[in-house]
């Protein structure tokens, strides 16, 4: 038997080769081209009038400022530009927030988005398609001046037909050269702006579009970020649930024993002191019980599971010491660690409110995202100051939000209020 001769797999063609990623590539390059200019001039007179103007009494801060946010949203119009035209999965490109409380945090936040390396990336793959833009211009004017060249015999009457491209070229050809001159020109012109269209691409990915080794390793630190803050929150737990038992229920069941045990050497000599024994051993085991679901509570809310977050959230408002105006929108349920995440961040922030922050009420707002977040904010209008400190009730927020591949954002400046936000991807 004979093997039948097996023909080569066919090369699949590059994603931003296709036709209609070229064509849109060629019309983007040829708005940038007009475009792109313009912006230029904006933002180098924004960083002139900074420079310039920074003396007189620091007027020129408010120009840099608008200078660096400029910056800003030319380079997230430029990755949203360059995801829609080659579908490259670009994640969108966000303002920093601040970190700290006071104008030396607004300083570390400006300057962290002035040095964001995704920030300039996005900004260098403009400048170089505005580049490439203006050299699509005078191509798209010889393409079209070729066109109408061609077809000069039918419309001219001196028999000189003229192939102009702006102020670079202006040349008298013969109608009876025409035609000719006119495919060649068109072919030249086409291939240009072909080629012009295929380098954008070829840019585009080098520059703005990560490596595949750049994604795994920015994979793999997210992941070890999401496991060392799970063991970190695991840890925060256990040791706040050693310490509540510890210091809790534990003390109070060693009470109830010793008082049985006094009751059960009194109940034959004074059977009275023994039922006032027992009626405070029967107290002392329904507060313990009472520590113990709280406790429990603090581990797993059952009615997270059976009736979702909207209803665990309002079961919490309904036990909080100080009162909460509770604000939720969420359509369907996200993922059980997405919602436990964001329950205990937000249950936690309520306990620290009535303990610690003298709050005479608190604003909870919950809402679900276009972008497929679960995102939070707790505000109270207690006395503020609020730090992250290792092994406390907030950085067992932070933990827990880490774990769940959220953020974490806290403000809490001296005097109030503190505001807390969390956002977690509902798939977590």
């Amino acid at each position: 038997m004979t093997s039948q001769p097996t023909s080569a797999p066919a090369r699949r063609m590059p994603e931003h080769a296709s036709p209609a990623r070229l064509a849109g590539a060629a019309a983007h390059l040829a708005a940038l081209g007009v475009v792109g200019p313009i912006v230029v001039t904006i933002l180098a007179t924004l960083f002139g009038l900074g420079l310039g103007l920074l003396p007189v009494l620091g007027i020129g801060l408010v120009f840099l400022l608008a200078f660096v946010y400029g910056l800003f949203v030319v380079a997230a119009l430029e990755t949203a530009r360059i995801d829609g035209l080659y579908g490259a999965g670009l994640p969108p490109l966000r303002a920093r927030r601040a970190q700290r409380p006071g104008f030396g945090g607004f300083l570390r936040m400006v300057w962290a988005q002035f040095t964001d390396p995704a920030m300039w990336r996005a900004l260098a793959n403009a400048a170089v398609a505005t580049i490439l833009g203006m050299l699509t211009l005078p191509v798209a004017a010889l393409l079209a001046s070729s066109v109408a060249l061609a077809f000069s015999p039918l419309y001219a009457t001196e028999g000189v037909a003229s192939l102009a491209v702006f102020d670079l070229l202006d040349l008298d050809i013969p109608t009876a050269w025409a035609p000719l001159v006119g495919i060649l020109g068109f072919l030249a012109a086409a291939a240009a702006l072909l080629g012009l269209a295929l380098l954008h691409g070829v840019l585009a990915r080098v520059i703005i579009v990560p490596a595949r080794e750049a994604q795994l390793a920015e994979q793999a630190r997210v992941s070890d970020a999401q496991r060392a803050g799970a063991m970190r929150a695991s840890e925060v737990e256990r040791t706040r649930i050693e310490r509540d038992l510890h210091d809790g229920v534990q003390p109070r069941l060693v009470s109830v024993g010793m008082t049985l045990g006094l009751a059960q050497q009194k109940i034959a000599s004074d059977p009275d002191a023994a039922r006032a024994l027992i009626e405070e051993a029967h107290t002392s085991t329904k507060a313990a019980i009472t520590e113990l679901r709280q406790l429990a509570r603090g581990i797993h809310a059952s009615v997270l599971d059976d009736r979702g977050l909207d209803a665990a959230l309002s079961a919490l408002a309904g036990r909080s010491h100080i009162p909460v105006h509770l604000d939720v929108r969420i359509d369907g349920r996200c993922s059980r660690d997405a919602e436990a995440a964001v329950y205990f961040a937000i249950a936690e922030s309520l306990t620290n409110a009535a303990k610690h922050s003298r709050a005479g009420g608190c604003r909870v707002t919950v809402r679900r995202r276009e972008d497929g977040t679960l995102w939070a904010r707790v505000e109270d209008d207690g006395l503020g100051g609020a730090r992250i400190l290792p092994g406390g009730g907030l950085d067992g927020i932070s933990n827990r939000v880490l774990a769940a591949g959220g953020t974490f954002r806290l403000d809490s400046q001296q005097g109030g209020p503190t505001a807390l936000e969390v956002s977690v991807p509902c798939a977590s």
